[in-house]
């Protein structure tokens, strides 16, 4: 099924069979008012949303991928996701909110520029970030406020003080998604080891020479993982990203080979699939502090 093409705000209202927002570029809706979707929906949407969800047997698509949940999740969609719900009678009534920002609402504000900084709104359908009793409460606190701002009656604040408030939102959000790093630990340590076992394999595998160093990409999707989501989480965990993590590996391989074998750092460069010595002598000065003659010296004095 194709997606259907949602370019405004007020049109997301008729898809979803609800009067015309108050506002035209900013709407908070209450899932209560929708009925469970007799038919499968897949939108694309032209504007940003943010969503706080709970429904008992409901399944989603978000970012093409599907996802089951009972507990309150957030979701973030930026301009070009895709969202879409299954159909039948048997999906259950969804709750919760979805928030809807139309990007020339935040026209002339900072919020224009740093929206598209939050890695969140890159994060796919496994990557949702869930949310304890407290941390809903806060979050529709927020939206709820929103709502409240603009349907009252507008003036020359309004826009600025609903700005602040979604700084807020994405401030908490980048909170809540830290304290998921860390207290997930079973599944954030699992990939670590996946991480580590991959790159082994990888470094092992004697395609360095013809391929090159991993790209985070090919880790990621290695992972099932987005590449921010995956880059995010290893920053909270190890302090280090996903792409520094790979040039330590391959600093590791360095080391190991110019301490077993007497290979010029020519050679060795081109075995680590660097296409100039002088790139890998840099690198890896970087890293150690060393050139990798003073490293072997070192090593061998």
């Amino acid at each position: 099924m194709a997606p259907q093409k949602i370019r405004t705000i007020s049109q997301y209202h008729q898809a979803l069979g609800l009067p015309d927002p108050h506002h035209p570029l900013i709407s908070v809706i209450n899932l209560d008012q929708l009925e469970p979707a007799e038919e499968p929906i897949s939108l694309i949407f032209d504007f940003y949303s943010v969503s706080v969800k709970r429904a008992l047997g409901a399944k989603y698509k978000y970012g093409q991928q599907p996802l089951d949940f009972d507990e309150g999740i957030m979701l973030f969609i930026k301009p070009g996701q895709v969202l879409g719900r299954e159909g039948g009678n048997n999906m259950g009534k969804p709750s919760g909110w979805i928030l809807s920002i139309h990007p020339d609402f935040l026209w002339n504000t900072t919020l224009a520029k740093t929206i598209k900084q939050y890695d969140f709104f890159d994060y796919s359908a496994n990557e949702a970030l869930h949310l304890s009793q407290e941390e809903e409460t806060m979050i529709i606190n927020i939206i709820q406020f929103i709502k409240q701002e603009y349907q009252s009656d507008l003036d020359k604040f309004t826009n600025n003080v609903i700005v602040a408030q979604l700084e807020l939102l994405f401030s908490y959000s980048e909170r809540f998604y830290n304290r998921q790093f860390l207290t997930r630990k079973k599944a954030n340590h699992q990939i670590l080891f996946n991480l580590e076992e991959l790159l082994t394999d990888y470094f092992n595998s004697g395609k360095l020479p013809t391929n090159g160093m991993p790209s985070v990409q090919y880790i990621a999707n290695t992972l099932n993982l987005t590449p921010n989501y995956l880059s995010s989480l290893l920053k909270v965990l190890t302090g280090k990203s996903t792409q520094q993590l790979i040039q330590d590996k391959l600093i590791d391989k360095a080391k190991e080979i110019l301490s077993t074998t007497n290979l010029s750092v020519s050679e060795i460069a081109y075995q680590l699939g660097f296409n100039y010595p002088q790139s890998f002598s840099t690198l890896f000065k970087a890293k150690t502090n060393f050139s990798p003659l003073q490293f072997r010296k070192t090593f061998n004095s």
